[in-house]
């Protein structure tokens, strides 16, 4: 009579752990990135009156005769499947749709979440609603100028700092792919100043100064000879007496003449200095002149302005018979200016937009993933930390190596769903009741049978 008194009192303590968890899943039904759990039920020891007999010559095999002493929990789990993505429109809102974590730091603690709401705080770091600091990797500047992100170094705290000044840089580089309409009429050594305006076509684009200033260099193209232009250089502000263009090291006896070749496909073959005692060629790999000039305050400066790879089409300039066109597509200087605006893509980017048009890499936001992801401790505040049965996190950048992808302007919400845990709700319910009924059924027995003997 007593074993089934416990077993419905274990019954009843477990459907109360049940309701607990199913408790927790709908206050949380709403709580960003949360995770509903879920618990499974085991039965415990059995209680063996009589064991298995085999079967003999005489008679059968009997089965064992056991009683049952209960239930218990098996499992809690933190079920991880994906929640619905809202849109909110924040920039610094942000959602994981697939496996991975956001990693945070607190001090030296490590922490990890699926809640992306972020901001920044007063000294440009990208933190949590606890102001806890999202972990990536921020850009650096090579020597040549360009941004890059080493995914494969130490974590650090993102930073997006918002207003900051960007220091002016120098032009060194400046690069061409126009089109020179092998159509256009050759002009003679002394052209009329009609036939100059009619036949002379042009590429500009701004190039910076030392100080910041922005100048724009416009390079004319006029045609001499079958397959061969003549180019030369002005920039807004600067004397054309000093303007020089040459092949390989500044020299002091050339102008700003330069002659370009071009071979029967369209495409360049060579330049060549147009005057000096010594005029130098280029003829093979990447044809690059070097326009020298000097600033009103006297001073002496240059940028290199590439005219594309022999024999090739892509990024060179070409002479086919279509129309010319005014293509100058890039060089590396800009103004001084300030981080206006930001966007973050699906990899994490951070891609910062300054006053001064210029974008520019500002870092990378890392995504943690985890072996077994439902071990993870919970530690309050949608705040999970490894365990033992988690296996170590693998940080990489967002979409490699099986981690999610990252949406910007939205959060993940709850994966709790409401009718499927209203029908748990209800099933623990009649679970805890019929648990309850044994319990009475079992007092009335032992009621009758001390009422055997009056």
């Amino acid at each position: 009579m007593m074993r089934s008194l416990y077993s419905a009192v274990s019954g009843l303590q477990n459907h109360q752990t049940r309701m607990d968890v199913i408790g927790n899943n709908v206050a949380n039904v709403n709580t960003t990135g949360f995770k509903k759990g879920r618990v499974t039920f085991q039965d415990i020891l059995s209680q063996t009156l009589t064991g298995a007999a085999k079967p003999t010559d005489e008679r059968g095999g009997l089965n064992p005769r056991q009683v049952g002493l209960g239930m218990t929990v098996a499992s809690i789990d933190t079920l991880m499947n994906q929640g619905s993505v809202q849109t909110t429109g924040k920039n610094t809102d942000l959602a994981i749709t697939g496996e991975g974590f956001f990693t945070l730091k607190q001090g030296e603690r490590t922490f990890y979440t699926r809640a992306g709401n972020f901001m920044i705080d007063r000294d440009g770091l990208l933190v949590n609603a606890n102001g806890l600091k999202v972990q990536g990797w921020n850009a650096v500047t090579l020597q040549n100028g360009d941004r890059i992100i080493n995914t494969s170094a130490p974590l650090e705290d993102t930073k997006i700092p918002i207003m900051e000044k960007l220091e002016a840089r120098e032009t060194t580089n400046a690069k061409l792919k126009s089109n020179l309409n092998l159509d256009t009429p050759i002009l003679g050594p002394n052209p009329s100043p009609d036939d100059l305006i009619k036949n002379t076509h042009s590429t500009s684009i701004d190039v910076v100064d030392r100080y910041g200033t922005k100048r724009r260099m416009v390079v004319n193209f006029r045609k001499e000879a079958l397959n061969q232009w003549r180019a030369n250089v002005t920039i807004d502000g600067i004397d054309a007496n000093n303007i020089r263009m040459n092949i390989g090291g500044a020299k002091v006896d050339t102008n700003n003449q330069l002659l370009m070749n071009f071979n029967t496909n369209g495409t360049i073959a060579s330049i060549r200095e147009a005057n000096g005692t010594n005029p130098q060629e280029a003829a093979t790999g990447q044809l690059t002149a070097n326009v020298v000039y000097t600033l009103p305050d006297g001073e002496t400066r240059n940028f290199s302005l590439d005219l594309g790879a022999t024999g090739q089409v892509k990024d060179s300039i070409t002479q086919f018979s279509s129309p010319t066109t005014t293509r100058a597509y890039f060089q590396d200087g800009y103004e001084m200016s300030y981080l206006e605006s930001f966007k973050i893509d699906d990899s994490g980017t951070v891609t910062g937009s300054y006053s001064n048009g210029e974008r520019r890499i500002l870092g990378q936001i890392a995504i943690g993933a985890f072996v077994n992801p439902m071990a993870l401790t919970k530690e309050g505040e949608s705040l999970y930390t490894e365990s033992n049965n988690s296996g170590m996190v693998n940080t990489g950048a967002a979409g490699t190596q099986g981690r999610g992808k990252i949406y910007a302007g939205a959060l993940e919400m709850s994966n709790v769903d409401l009718s499927e845990t209203f029908t748990d709700m209800i099933v623990t319910e009649r679970g805890f009741q019929a648990n309850s009924r044994v319990v009475t059924t079992s007092d009335d027995m032992l009621r009758e049978i001390l009422q055997l003997k009056r």
